[in-house]
């Protein structure tokens, strides 16, 4: 008996079960048998940390991730495969690699709903800087998505609570987000939950902190009376409700952010360390934004990258189906 039960915990060794390493790490004086218990208990709860050489890479492995997983889902009329997205500098790439995908017909949106992160409180819907061009601009134009199963929210709504329940509920009706894309700012804030808060947060208003507006206003000519002060986003929690979660970080100043995400507990302070605790969460980071974390740290995830890069290769085509 404990033969097997050593090779199923080599098995799921092999697998990058992150959980079972831990465990015999933690605890190397428990008998076997309640080392596979423990690994097993936790099995369906894997944190998975990518590191790819630099930008370029980690945006084509996080496309290729998105693409398999749109395809393998097998979206059809009715069957929506639901994605949750981000803003920002750090996605660019990632949206890039996912025109190219499309424009060579490999992939389509067709039956593919998106929710995204965030936008602007009082800025018109066509400022350069919305969100709304920004997606559209950089996105959603390029691909063969219908406008109606594109959602952002409207800074400029009436009522702006009820904007945020209203945006909930379209989650809601669509089943729910199966895979969630995020940014992070510096100070680890995902969508725009500045730190303190709180893990549980929903859609809501929020007023930003003084060093996103600092980090923004690059994209407002470096005026900072130009750069909103408040904007609406999804919560830590209704990012934490989608079946799967993947972050990307990159560049070094955004390393001690992925440091605290990895290596230290969860903490209201720096909201990305939440999805620690999530089922299914991926850091697609590149080697700059590893630069805080500890060599073993390092060494250990890019031990599994052959367990990793098995998710994205082959990559494949809706050319196939």
């Amino acid at each position: 008996m404990g033969k097997i039960i050593s090779a199923k915990i080599q098995e799921l060794d092999s697998q990058g079960a992150s959980y079972v390493p831990a465990s015999k790490q933690i605890y190397p004086s428990l008998p076997i048998w309640l080392k596979f218990i423990l690994s097993y208990k936790f099995l369906s709860a894997i944190m998975r940390l990518v590191i790819l050489e630099d930008y370029d890479q980690a945006s084509e492995w996080a496309a290729k991730y998105i693409c398999n997983r749109i395809i393998q889902f097998k979206p059809s009329h009715g069957r929506y495969f639901t994605l949750g997205l981000p803003t920002g500098s750090t996605p660019l790439g990632c949206y890039k690699k996912l025109i190219e995908y499309h424009k060579k017909g490999d992939l389509s949106f067709k039956y593919v709903k998106t929710f995204n992160m965030d936008e602007y409180v009082g800025l018109p819907r066509n400022h350069p800087e919305s969100y709304h061009s920004y997606m559209w601009n950089n996105f959603f134009k390029h691909i063969d998505i219908d406008p109606n199963n594109a959602h952002i929210l409207d800074g400029n709504a009436p009522d702006l609570q009820a904007e945020c329940d209203a945006f909930e509920k379209k989650i809601e009706e669509a089943g729910g987000i199966d895979l969630f894309v995020g940014g992070i700012g510096p100070d680890g804030h995902i969508a725009f939950n500045e730190p303190g808060s709180s893990l549980s947060s929903r859609t809501r208003l929020k007023t930003l902190a003084m060093d996103t507006i600092l980090a923004n206003a690059k994209y407002f000519d470096g005026d900072l009376s130009k750069v909103p002060t408040m904007a609406l986003t999804v919560g830590v929690g209704t990012v934490m409700d989608a079946r799967e979660v993947m972050i990307l970080i990159t560049g070094a100043h955004k390393a001690f952010a992925l440091y605290k995400a990895i290596e230290e507990g969860v903490n209201h302070m720096w909201t990305v360390s939440a999805f620690q605790q999530h089922p299914r969460t991926i850091f697609v980071c590149d080697e700059d934004a590893t630069l805080e974390l500890r060599v073993k740290t390092v060494k250990y995830f890019k031990g599994l990258m052959h367990v990793h890069n098995k998710l994205v290769d082959p990559l494949y085509s809706m050319k196939e189906n």
